[in-house]
């Protein structure tokens, strides 16, 4: 268990019942259907991630358009070390990697999963 900042439970909770929608496509129609728990908005040390999977130590981010300014990069560079000093790989993805790619995206989750989806179909 990592240690998370209790100030941010709340945060955690209201971010859950406001799910963006490239969040809800992804959380709904891939990730909840994994063979593996996967937690949405999960609080670690002072961060909140979108998803985090405990037996693959990964966190999924899915970056809106403010993640491209130089401010978010280095912000996001700097939660990335912190998480990474936990063993723990960050995958992010944009918005449009979610609206346009979205099979690219479950592939790829999958090969850091040490699953493909051939495996997934045959646990259905």
């Amino acid at each position: 268990m990592y240690p998370y900042n209790k100030k941010l439970v709340h945060n955690a909770q209201a971010l859950r019942k406001n799910m963006t929608p490239e969040e809800k496509h992804l959380w709904y129609d891939f990730l909840r259907k994994l063979p593996v728990t996967v937690k949405r908005q999960k609080n670690i040390e002072n961060y909140i991630v979108d998803f985090y999977i405990a037996t693959g130590k990964i966190a999924i981010e899915i970056d809106g358009i403010q993640h491209t300014a130089p401010e978010h990069s280095a912000a996001d560079a700097a939660r990335d070390k912190a998480l990474g000093n936990w063993g723990i790989t960050v995958l992010r993805y944009s918005n449009a990697d979610i609206r346009e790619r979205f099979h690219t995206v479950a592939e790829d989750i999958l090969q850091h999963l040490g699953f493909n989806a051939a495996d997934l179909k045959e646990k259905e």
